[in-house]
């Protein structure tokens, strides 16, 4: 390759180019965005519609169900799936993975364009769900006082010094796209309607609302132009103080002006609430900061913590600004934990190197390879848009191990080539063996790149989260390989041919004798005015540097002496070890190759051991990240108020930061939040707690999320808490619950990748009763098993319905209509906002209804005038029925079928286990004709995703098998080196298995990965077998030397690869869980498939290889040479001394 002689003949070329990559490396590295998980892109989008005051069964027919027809014909939808609740319409939208979204939602957009639905219904929204807008960072706005409830007053000043103070200075920092305020109470003015004066004064409600929406504005007038000067006019008439509102005329009455005040109170309240929020138990005001799609979460972080710091030194005393969730906390965390990992798995490798090479400077010339290749790697990380994240990270602590790889296969053939030449006293013998030892590995080690490169093409066809998921750690391990290939192919060979020098390069300018001073007069002067001068310059450009050079110099001599005298015990021992494992190996190979029926039976026992094993694993989706905190969501009955939820979350906080040694059940409905909790010398492990009542500052597509009667608790726990003591919490919450059967609740730790609950039962058909009924009964016998916890179902009894039924006859004698009562109705009760008033900059909603106790029971409904301005006042029971019933909580439709979904977690076992236990209880369910179930949720995605990988895992076999193919230029040869995947895989299950580590998609991951480098070690061996046998050996001896030649690097580069991954597999730090299973199935598949294949290649190679190899031209001057040296000692012993 001419690439090699390059390399070996011009080094400074080489290493200003290497230089270069690093500077630019360094350069990237700065720029890369820092952020927890990939950009990941889900395919799903919920069209969301708010219809105020109208029950699940009209938003059904009048919402959900168009909705769901006109964009059912939108390309790519797989899967549509409707929730229909009181004053809510969620429409989601599955689409097929790898479908761009953006496109899909410009067409849906174009779909719900030209849908038309119901005037008085809002515009559909359109949410997308993405990890990445979830909020930042999270802030508790609270306020000191004397009493544990602030007053209305003090929650309204709450609200306004978070929107008005907080929230614009966090604005305007670089990076945040919006910061949402949520809780406390809204400025709101009320005009309260006595309908009894307003009936007897003949001015309806509908009167009231224009006059106020038309009086309150200021409009241009014009321009008037005069021959002195132009004048601007202006009408001024907006409302500047309550009084003016009170004023207000709105109309005549038997010659006499009415004014607002006489019908009506106007009064400074707030708006109906929809949300409380509280931290560690006290009530505030929530800031929820989001930042913008490409921004680094960790830089924005720290620059909102250093405006916090100027928000708080403005702050009032009596408040207090207090931080509840910070996202950029855990990234860094989980971020410096892979760091670390990789730092540590790269030194326990360069121990390892040490170790067998026994040569400072050689181990220093492989481990060059791994910062310049991991820094070469940040230039194309940067070219192709991937940020620093957990997986990005993680593909380069993976890659750690491998980057020696092929530096060490290169110069140990350097070496050895080294010997060869200086034993036949060959002139530039180091140069030569640079050059020929690289080229004769070439070969190997770019077909061994290659194969570990070719397993991550078929990521592409990954469906599901895995795909985007491990996209940018496959790029990354890809990157990361092919620049260790160029510093093996470059680097190595320049740095192993240079002789260590006699004399250092600026020994010259200390022995070199001063020239002599001028003799002429002018010479003399000019001289010694120069000399200060000269001394400064030679100080600085000669003496500094030669001093420094020496410095380092000798610094490096006394580190590689001290660590010799350090590591000579440790070199003997492990030389004495490695001798013994040689000449072990030689006996146990010879023996094989005469029992090699045995050998192949005893692999085959073992692959089929470990198949045998495979069901006990379990499976899972994907590991949950455990970040030390949990939620629990409360569904309480539909209609239940806002203050009562408020109240049931309220305890479960105060249960919460109790001891769990004094936590008892308890049927009291108030617990006292803030207690001492120091009793019985016992603290709580609970941190902080922080709860919503209600809808709040959500952007969540979620639609099972929001309304009075659902709220949340975040509980988190200490640094130094254990996952023992974060079940005590739930258990001591779930006993609590248990004693609430009305109350709903779901646990859930954070989750970062799926919508569906672990286990999800669909019920459908047509029917609410039936499908209540049966969901009900499944929901229970779910219940009964102990591997399920927090089973909840869709269908509930919902809001209570206060229901009018017009009587159209007797509406058609009044001249009425139904279209203008209802409206009036609407007003009435629930109130219109005719205007805004003015507050300094701010605008405040003016709402008009009638008094409370005119709308707040059912007699005050039917007392409402139908006919406002008639002589004869007609109340609302004249015509039309008012009645109470009871309607569903909520209506789910998925396909446009309708269906009950009864949801459970997993309490205990795997995720396999309890769909085996859905599936039994649904098999002894004897369901009607009409419905039908299925079990989904998790496991649905978790199938999906499986098959997905186990057709990438078989196109990566293929894969390799091409590459491999293509090298050797032969079929037979990469069939018996992949005989190493199966090895590989029982491997990776025996690990798994004594690991308790379950199949998840990471595991599945780690297994493709596998694959392209499990076959390294085989690569290089056939090679040398084929090289040999083509410089004319004999088969059999081919074989054994061979196998014996390339023992000490095959052990060298497993070693390397294990020890670098090792940090990774002892799960330690944040996002472990993640990293985890994929070092241990690497691990172990690596170590085991390494012995065996040491054992099982040789004996297949002897046994299937029945193919003649032609000499090479140059096989006769091999034999020469080596007759020449008399023995090919040297060959045999490999390593560099």
């Amino acid at each position: 390759m001419r690439i090699v002689d390059i390399a070996v003949k011009r080094p400074v070329a080489v290493s200003m180019f290497t230089f270069a990559v690093l500077l630019f490396g360094m350069v990237s590295l700065g720029r890369l965005s820092v952020n927890l998980l990939p950009d990941l892109s889900y395919p799903t989008l919920t069209i969301r519609t708010d219809y105020d005051g109208a029950a699940p069964a009209e938003i059904e027919q009048l919402v959900s169900k168009p909705i769901e027809e006109a964009i059912g014909v939108v390309k790519g939808v797989r899967k549509v799936t409707s929730t229909s609740r009181a004053g809510q319409s969620d429409v989601v939208l599955s689409f097929a993975w790898g479908t761009d979204m953006d496109f899909a939602s410009l067409e849906v957009r174009e779909k719900l364009d030209v849908l038309q639905l119901p005037l008085d219904i809002e515009k559909p929204r359109l949410l997308r769900f993405n990890p990445s807008l979830d909020p930042v960072i999270k802030l508790g706005l609270t306020a000191q006082t004397e009493n544990a409830a602030l007053p209305v007053a003090e929650m309204k000043r709450l609200r306004l010094y978070a929107e008005q103070q907080v929230k614009r200075a966090l604005e305007s920092v670089e990076g945040v796209a919006a910061v949402r305020v949520g809780g406390g109470l809204e400025n709101e003015i009320h005009i309260l309607i006595d309908q009894q004066k307003a009936s007897q004064l003949s001015i309806p409600i509908t009167t009231i609302i224009d006059r106020v929406s038309a009086e309150n504005i200021n409009a241009a007038g014009g321009r008037i132009d005069n021959a002195a000067q132009a004048f601007l006019v202006r009408t001024l008439n907006q409302f500047e103080s309550l009084s003016d509102i009170e004023n207000l005329y709105i109309g005549r009455f038997e010659g006499r002006n009415i004014q607002l005040k006489d019908v009506a109170n106007v009064e400074s309240a707030y708006k109906d609430r929809d949300v409380v929020t509280r931290f560690n138990g006290f009530e505030g005001v929530e800031i929820a900061i989001y930042k913008e799609g490409d921004a680094n979460a960790v830089s924005v972080a720290e620059k909102v913590a250093a405006r916090l710091n100027e928000v708080q030194n403005n702050l009032p005393s009596n408040y207090t600004l207090s931080e509840i969730y910070d996202q950029s906390v855990f990234i860094k965390q989980a971020i410096d934990n892979v760091k670390s990992a990789a730092v540590m798995g790269g030194i326990l490798a360069m121990l390892v190197l040490y170790l067998f090479l026994k040569d400072f400077w050689a181990t220093v010339i492989i481990s060059v390879s791994i910062p310049v290749s991991v820094i070469a790697t940040f230039n194309l990380m940067y070219a192709n848009d991937i940020s620093l994240n957990m997986m990005s990270l993680g593909g380069i602590a993976l890659a750690v191990g491998l980057l020696v790889d092929n530096s060490i296969v290169v110069l140990e053939n350097i070496d050895r080539h080294k010997k060869h030449k200086q034993a036949l006293n060959v002139d530039d013998a180091d140069a030569l063996a640079a050059s020929q030892g690289t080229k004769e590995v070439s070969g190997a080690i770019v077909a061994s790149t290659l194969t570990t490169m070719a397993v991550f093409v078929p990521l592409i066809f990954v469906e599901g989260i895995a795909g985007q998921l491990f996209r940018d750690q496959a790029l990354t391990v890809s990157f990361a390989l092919a620049a260790s290939l160029v510093v093996a192919l470059t680097l190595i060979p320049a740095m192993a041919h240079k002789k260590k020098k006699q004399q250092l390069d600026h020994e010259d300018v200390f022995t070199t004798d001063a020239p002599q001073p001028p003799t002429s007069t002018l010479g003399k002067v000019a001289y010694y005015l120069t000399w200060p001068v000269r001394m400064v310059f030679k100080f600085v450009f000669v003496f500094l540097p030669a001093a420094l050079v020496t410095l380092v110099i000798g610094a490096w001599h006394v580190a590689s002496k001290c660590l010799n005298v350090v590591f000579k015990p440790v070199l003997w021992l492990f030389n004495k070890a490695f001798d013994v494992l040689a000449v072990g190996y030689e006996k146990l190979l010879k023996i094989s190759l005469k029992a090699r029926v045995l050998v192949i039976g005893v692999a085959v026992a073992l692959s089929a051991g470990a198949v045998t094993l495979i069901p006990k694993l379990g499976m899972e989706l994907i590991p949950t990240l455990s970040q030390g905190e949990f939620t629990v969501e409360v569904t309480l009955p539909a209609g239940s108020p806002l203050s009562r939820t408020d109240a049931i979350i309220n305890e479960l906080a105060a249960i919460a930061v109790m001891p769990i040694s004094i936590v008892a059940p308890t049927n009291s409905s108030s617990v006292e939040v803030g207690a001492n909790t120091d009793t019985n010398s016992n603290t709580t492990q609970v941190l902080r707690t922080y709860t919503m009542s209600g809808t709040g500052s959500l952007i969540s597509a979620a639609p099972n999320q929001g309304g009075d009667h659902w709220g949340k608790l975040n509980i988190v726990m200490k640094p130094g808490a254990s996952e023992q003591d974060m079940n005590n919490v739930k258990t001591a919450l779930r006993d609590h619950l248990a004693l609430k059967p009305q109350v709903q609740a779901t646990f859930s730790e954070p989750e970062l990748f799926s919508f569906a609950s672990p286990i999800q039962v669909e019920v459908s058909g047509y029917d609410l009763n039936q499908l209540q009924q049966y969901g009900d009964a499944i929901a229970t016998k779910l219940a009964s098993y102990p591997n399920f916890a927090d089973v909840t179902t869709s269908i509930r009894d919902g809001n209570p319905e206060l229901k009018i039924a017009f009587h159209h006859a007797k509406l058609a004698r009044l001249e009425l209509d139904a279209a203008t009562v209802s409206e009036l109705i609407a007003a009435k009760v629930g109130g219109r906002v005719a205007t805004q008033y003015s507050v300094e900059d701010r605008k405040v909603d003016v709402l008009v209804r009638t008094f409370e106790n005119q709308r707040n029971n059912i007699a005050s409904v039917r007392a409402i005038v139908v006919n406002p301005g008639s002589a004869q006042p007609i109340p609302l029971s004249a015509v039309a029925d008012v009645y109470m019933s009871v309607g569903p909580s909520e209506i789910t439709r998925v396909g446009q079928q309708r269906v009950a979904l009864v949801s459970a977690n997993l309490a205990q076992g795997k995720l396999d286990e309890a769909v085996a236990v859905a599936n039994k209880v649904l098999n002894e369910t004897q369901l009607p004709l009409s419905l039908n179930a299925s079990v989904t949720g998790q496991s649905e995605d978790m199938q999906n995703s499986f098959r997905s990988l186990q057709f990438a895992l078989a196109l990566a076999v293929f894969m390799v098998y091409l590459v491999m193919a293509s090298q050797f230029e032969s079929l037979l040869h990469p069939l018996l080196i992949l005989f190493a995947v199966p090895l590989a895989g029982a491997g990776s299950v025996y690990g798994l298995w004594l690991t308790g580590t379950p199949l998840n998609v990471v595991v599945f991951i780690g297994l493709i990965m596998l694959c392209g480098i499990v076959v390294n070690n085989a690569i290089v061996l056939v090679d040398r077998i084929n090289q040999l046998r083509r410089q004319g050996m004999e088969k059999q001896l081919a074989i054994i030397d061979a196998a014996k030649t390339r023992l000490r690097p095959i052990v060298m580069t497993t070693l390397t690869t294990i020890l670098g991954l090792l940090p990774m597999a002892f799960g330690l730090g944040e996002g472990a869980e993640i990293r985890t299973p994929m070092a241990i199935t690497v691990i172990y598949g690596l170590l085991f498939a390494s012995l065996l294949t040491l054992i099982l290649l040789p004996v297949l190679y002897s046994l299937f290889d029945t193919k003649n190899i032609s000499l090479t031209a140059d096989a006769n001057d091999q034999v020469r040479d080596d007759a020449q040296l008399g023995n090919n000692k040297s060959l045999q012993e490999g390593g560099a001394v």
